[in-house]
């Protein structure tokens, strides 16, 4: 017997997980999603013979929810974990440097790599160690960290230019989406404390090994409809209001306009689409969730004839390029190498041409791969993500609200809600765990999906 009805809006991972959790909880759910698949930002497309994702996504060992939700999804044999981490980073006409943790207890087990990491100076390194021992005595939840910028920050205790682009930067850019001037340091207290800092396997780095297609919309769908949740696919949500016995939702979908009535609603999804679809309800705070504004993601795609690395993940400095990844095998590629970059907080990069990333981005990537210069280029494409993440800059933390509302029944999910971690596939994750723990803490009584042409 259903414990009760629940609508979830978005199918992106929040949304996902919401539906599956609420599902197996006992409640009669409903997923309905806008696109023809689910997935959300996390999608593959065709071009040619490759199939491609619009952004290149990693994980690491402590996403203990996403990692979780892969396993319940039967998706988790669809990425490799690193036994150890360890990062190439490259700089054109210089050796590569690695980063790579030791098998020592945390904190330890990378204070030998820091030491001995090349790209920077030996007074550098040993004040580099000094700041994270001072990282991991911080609280991310402290509310007076969220008010000072990452990088001023590492001013404060010293640390570089140099040190900033060479180490904590080149982490702290990927993680967050934005530079460190521009970085709450709240959470990049998060992400070097739980990411990096509190445990020594923490850090080690996972890579999807299918496209993320695969690896999320369509296992996504088989799990929620073996679980008994009904998924709506091009159903469009118009808007959620108050009604008599709970919720009313109209909707567009491909049989025409509807209207659906549930117990609970968890909207999941990204800010900008739950402050409209909440325009008709008191919802507190909803006014402020602009101020999250987005940051952008750019993906920069070189397919050439011939292998020209035997890397499958490097990071790069003194360079435009941020990460560079094989795409080779997971695209489906069947002559030559494909690589994908990934420029984070890409402001510039969204708003040029084509042709001028590839005026900036081929020469860069034959200084980082010397055999690039004799290999003959197949396709270059590019791939922008204008809305990536919120902007997670000072001050953010205050506007993230929690998944329970003022409004009774109705519970928001998303990794732009106050999960505690950056805008991540972890915090997507966990705010779907917490909307379902939100909606079976109601207890309302049962009440059936009803659908009205």
């Amino acid at each position: 017997m259903s414990r009760g009805s629940v609508v979830v809006v978005g199918g992106g991972l929040a949304g996902i997980t919401a539906a599956l959790e609420c599902r197996e909880r006992g409640y009669a759910v409903q997923l309905l999603e806008a696109r023809p698949r689910l997935g959300g930002a996390t999608y593959s497309f065709a071009r040619g013979e490759l199939l491609v994702d619009t952004g290149q996504h990693v994980l690491l060992r402590c996403y203990s929810a996403y990692l979780d939700l892969l396993r319940r999804i039967g998706a988790a044999d669809g990425v490799r974990m690193q036994q150890r981490f360890a990062v190439p980073v490259l700089s054109p006409g210089a050796a590569p440097a690695t980063l790579r943790r030791w098998n020592l207890r945390a904190p330890a087990h990378l204070t030998p790599a820091l030491l001995g990491y090349r790209r920077l100076s030996v007074l550098q390194r040993a004040r580099v160690v000094r700041t994270a021992l001072a990282l991991r005595k911080l609280d991310p939840a402290d509310p007076a960290l969220d008010e000072q910028s990452f990088g001023q920050w590492l001013r404060d205790r010293g640390e570089t230019p140099r040190a900033v682009d060479a180490l904590w930067g080149l982490l702290a850019v990927a993680a967050l989406n934005a530079e460190p001037e521009n970085a709450s340091m709240a959470l990049a207290a998060k992400v070097f404390r739980t990411g990096v800092l509190d445990s020594a396997s923490a850090c080690d780095i996972g890579i999807p090994q299918r496209p993320l297609s695969q690896l999320h919309g369509e296992a996504g769908l088989r799990a929620l409809t073996a679980a008994g949740a009904q998924v709506r696919l091009r159903c469009k949500v118009r808007a959620i209001r108050r009604g008599p016995n709970g919720f009313q939702i109209p909707v567009d979908d491909q049989a025409g306009q509807a209207e659906l009535s549930a117990d609970s609603v968890v909207v999941a999804t990204p800010h900008p689409a739950a402050a409209g679809l909440l325009a008709d309800l008191p919802v507190r705070g909803a006014c402020d969730w602009a101020r999250l504004s987005s940051a952008p993601i750019v993906n920069v795609h070189a397919h050439f004839d011939r292998q020209v690395t035997d890397l499958e993940m490097a990071a790069a400095l003194d360079s435009p390029v941020q990460w560079v990844f094989d795409r080779t095998r997971i695209s489906g590629a069947r002559t030559g190498q494909y690589l994908a970059l990934s420029q984070s907080a890409a402001q510039q990069e969204l708003g040029m041409r084509t042709e001028d990333l590839r005026e900036t981005f081929l020469p860069a990537l034959r200084d980082l791969f010397p055999a690039a210069r004799q290999a003959q280029l197949l396709d270059f494409f590019v791939t922008r993500e204008p809305h990536a993440t919120f902007r997670q800059a000072p001050g953010t933390a205050s506007l993230r609200p929690r998944a329970r509302t003022n409004v009774p029944g109705l519970v928001l999910a998303g990794a732009w809600t106050a999960t505690g971690w950056p805008d991540t596939t972890e915090g997507a994750v966990r705010s779907g765990n917490s909307a379902a723990e939100v909606v079976e803490g109601r207890q309302r009584s049962p009440q059936s999906v009803e659908v009205t042409a």
